[in-house]
Parts: structure tokens; C-alpha cells; sequence
């Protein structure tokens, strides 16, 4: 497991802020590394998959106002192959099977609330294997997955001995 300090958290919350932020503005926003430091740190996490860099883009920007939540029950063995069958569709931004009431959870963008019922009713209730949706419109999204930042308790700290009367 890659072991993160204080300067990589700093690094990785100023690329998420701008993924082309370069390693000289980010040496000289921290102060006391130098650039090829932070190029070497960079590099590094992205090598080990901690972090990658690529533009994030904006489906409304495309016409895709509306977003809606979708939970699906699934048949227990077909739950890996449904989900993988609608990570394919260009309007489904998110995939993911969890464990609990639903065993997939998508996030879907449409034009409007009728592509939203066409695409729920016409394609993911006739996928093979599911058994039940519920979806929910979202109307507003005050924090998305790529805005999330380390916090700063992911940090292992130096453990420090503090000296007892018998040392």
C-alpha cells in the first residue's frame, strides 16, 4: 500500500483542483520542495495507481441536464454480468454492485425525464436476470466522485517514543 505524508495529500487536492497544474506551481503554492521533487512524487503515484489525470467533463455541457439514480435487483447469479452489460451504455455514468437491498447501483444522464423512463423501462428491466429497479432523480449534486479529497486521518503519522523514567 502506498504510504501518503502530508506534501503528496497537498500535491493530489491542488491536481484535483487543476489537473494541469504543473509541478512548478505546485512546488511554489506548498513552498520548501522542489519542482522535480513534486514531478518525482507525481510520477510515482500515478506509476503505483494511486492516482491517474484526465479530464473530467461535464454532461450538461452536452445537453445532459438530468441525472437519475437507479438501484437494481438482480438475480444473485447474474448480478456481475448485468452490471458489466450496463457499464456499456453511454448514457450510464457509474456502475457499481454492492451488497445489501440492491446489487447494482447506477448513475444514469438523459436529455430529460423521458429518455430516463425509455432507457429504465425499454433496456435495464429487459436485461436478463433483473428483477426490480427503483430510481431516483437528482436535481442537484453538491459534491461528485472526483471532487473527493484524502483526508488528512488517511495520513500514517511518525510514531514518536516518548521517553519513560526507565530509559
Amino acid at each position: 500500500m502506498y504510504e501518503f505524508d502530508n506534501i503528496d495529500i497537498k500535491i493530489v487536492n491542488f491536481l484535483l483542483e487543476d489537473g494541469r497544474m504543473s509541478a512548478s506551481e505546485v512546488s511554489r503554492r506548498i513552498g520548501d520542495i522542489s519542482e522535480r521533487a513534486i514531478r518525482y512524487r507525481i510520477d510515482r503515484m500515478v506509476q503505483e495507481g494511486v492516482i491517474q489525470i484526465s479530464a473530467v467533463v461535464n454532461p450538461e455541457a452536452f445537453g445532459l441536464t438530468i441525472n437519475a439514480d437507479v438501484w437494481i435487483e438482480v438475480e444473485s447469479d447474474q448480478i456481475l454480468e448485468v452490471a458489466k452489460q450496463l457499464a456499456t451504455y453511454d448514457n450510464v455514468r457509474y456502475v457499481a454492485c454492492g451488497i445489501g437491498q440492491n446489487d447494482i447501483s447506477i448513475q444514469l444522464v438523459a436529455k430529460d425525464t423521458a429518455e430516463i423512463y425509455h432507457f429504465i423501462t425499454n433496456i435495464v428491466r429487459k436485461v436478463p436476470g433483473v428483477r426490480k429497479t427503483t430510481t431516483s432523480i437528482v436535481p442537484i449534486i453538491l459534491k461528485d466522485v472526483y471532487q473527493w479529497r484524502i483526508p488528512d486521518k488517511a495520513v500514517k503519522m511518525p510514531t514518536v517514543k516518548i521517553p519513560s523514567s526507565s530509559d
